[in-house]
């Protein structure tokens, strides 16, 4: 049998821990690879940071070579590219591995003029949306690194049409830049094999509950969830929350008290059941019997919770944001941001699940197009 002569693909793995958008985004390119011919399958190298290490073992593939490396702080770096005319966060790599392809890169200080790809990747433009959220200095760096980017990378990933749109709304692009949409996807392993009666109880949640799966960020917009049930309440209408994500590391986070003096206003203390960061899998089974997935965000790149809900057939009540609905178009039920009377009404007559509904495309069909579709951003530089 003939050796494949496979693309040898480097992919960076250096996130602050915090930010676990990006660690399951690299986390599910890595396992969305799985659902290719064996031939297409590339030789991944992972450039991890040693501080991301507890999560190597989630990335099974067949073909990794998992290098710990250590990654040059962001402005030393620039400024040592500058002098010496080589982009110091990305040659090495590509060098010393022989790689046809990297990807993401965030770095751009120069022009790398070689015919090794080195693709960006920027999540979303949140910051030129709600610069409120963010300092200064953050809205500066931000705009800057996005600057040299399109100054001198060819190829650009986004993960929607909205946050490409973004880019044409917010930059200037040069026709030397190539952007690619790639639809990022939820790989569902195995689920653990408790019943869903159990997780319940361990949780202390009822039978029939919603599941709200965010960060406690501003934009992520619980506050409209929260309004919500207090009106069905006055309905006469009892329904439960269950809320998992992190809560933030700031004391005293005026988001987070806002959202307590809700629930003290209104006595939702017992409709609403915070769970704080818990195992993936419990989250997955949660998610899976869930009545519906609530995704009441301001702003989205790309929801991770919605393609959760995608890959495990269940509803998504979600604000109508332009993402949003190209990610669920007529299979999600949708309200504006802002009306909390609106999702009250959605609430109020939701119909219970039947837990045998295919409502979005199959796990595999949908997981192999994503696997191609990640691929096609690498086409020219395939071994021929």
């Amino acid at each position: 049998m003939a050796k494949i002569d496979r693309l040898r693909l480097g992919i960076i793995f250096n996130f602050d821990p915090r930010w676990m958008g990006g660690i399951i985004y690299i986390l599910n390119i890595v396992r969305v690879l799985n659902f290719l011919e064996d031939k297409d399958k590339p030789q991944v190298f992972l450039f991890y940071d040693t501080k991301l290490e507890r999560f190597l073992h989630e990335m099974s593939y067949p073909y990794i070579e998992k290098v710990p490396w250590e990654f040059i702080p962001v402005h030393k770096g620039f400024v040592i590219s500058m002098l010496r005319r080589r982009n110091v966060f990305i040659s090495d790599m590509i060098d010393k591995y022989k790689l046809d392809a990297l990807f993401p890169n965030f770095n751009f200080p120069l022009n790398r003029k070689s015919d090794k790809k080195a693709v960006s990747w920027a999540a979303d433009l949140q910051h030129r949306h709600y610069p409120e959220f963010f300092s200064k200095r953050k809205r500066m760096e931000r705009n800057l690194r996005i600057s040299f980017m399109l100054k001198n990378a060819s190829d650009l990933v986004v993960s929607s049409q909205s946050v490409k749109d973004d880019f044409f709304k917010f930059f200037k692009i040069p026709g030397s830049i190539n952007i690619h949409i790639y639809h990022f996807v939820s790989v569902i392993g195995e689920l653990p094999e408790t019943d869903i009666s159990s997780i319940r109880s361990k949780y202390n949640i009822p039978e029939h509950y919603y599941l709200i799966s965010n960060q406690f960020h501003k934009h992520k917009n619980h506050k409209v969830a929260f309004k919500a049930l207090a009106e069905l309440k006055k309905k006469g209408k009892n329904i439960h929350f269950a809320v998992t994500g992190k809560f933030p590391e700031k004391p005293n986070s005026e988001y987070v008290q806002e959202l307590h003096d809700i629930i003290t206003e209104y006595d939702l203390k017992g409709n609403i059941s915070f769970l704080g960061l818990i195992p993936r899998g419990d989250q997955l089974l949660l998610m899976k019997y869930a009545q519906a997935i609530l995704q009441p965000s301001l702003f989205e790149g790309w929801s991770t919770v919605i393609e959760d809900a995608r890959s495990l057939q269940v509803p998504v009540i979600a604000s109508n944001l332009p993402v949003n609905i190209e990610q669920l178009q007529d299979k999600g039920t949708y309200f504006e941001p802002h009306d909390y009377l609106a999702l009250a009404e959605i609430l109020y007559s939701f119909p219970s699940r039947d837990y045998n509904d295919k409502i979005y495309e199959e796990y595999e069909v949908r997981m192999k197009k994503a696997a191609y579709e990640f691929m096609n951003i690498f086409n020219d530089t395939l071994p021929s």
